[in-house]
């Protein structure tokens, strides 16, 4: 989910050209939250006893949108921090050469 997130991220910032920083955060939670939700709930409590799988699909929703809510309250605090980060490094990457295969081996 951290790996898709981070790679939506850097797209996105590409697309946007830099701007709407809004659309990038949120955008890339949605999107890495769902792949780590689909994944971690049913690994994790699929097959433990008390847990039907009407539950897990209820817990894994209910904490996805949790987590994009809290991606969508902090944004107004995100803007801060980046805007601070930009002026005191004097830099804003984009990540448009950048190798986002995992299973790249450098050498």
């Amino acid at each position: 989910g951290e790996f898709v997130n981070s790679y939506v991220l850097a797209k996105l910032k590409i697309l946007t050209r830099g701007k709407h920083l809004w659309t990038r955060t949120i955008g890339s939670t949605v999107v890495g939250q769902l792949v780590d939700s689909a994944i971690f709930y049913p690994l994790a409590f699929l097959g433990q006893p008390g847990w039907s799988v009407a539950q897990v699909i209820e817990v894994g929703i209910n904490n996805y949108l949790i987590k994009c809510a809290v991606e969508a309250l902090f944004t107004p605090l995100t803007y801060v921090v980046v805007a601070r980060l930009k002026r005191a490094e004097n830099e804003d990457v984009f990540d448009v050469d950048t190798d986002f295969n995992p299973l790249h081996l450098k050498g």
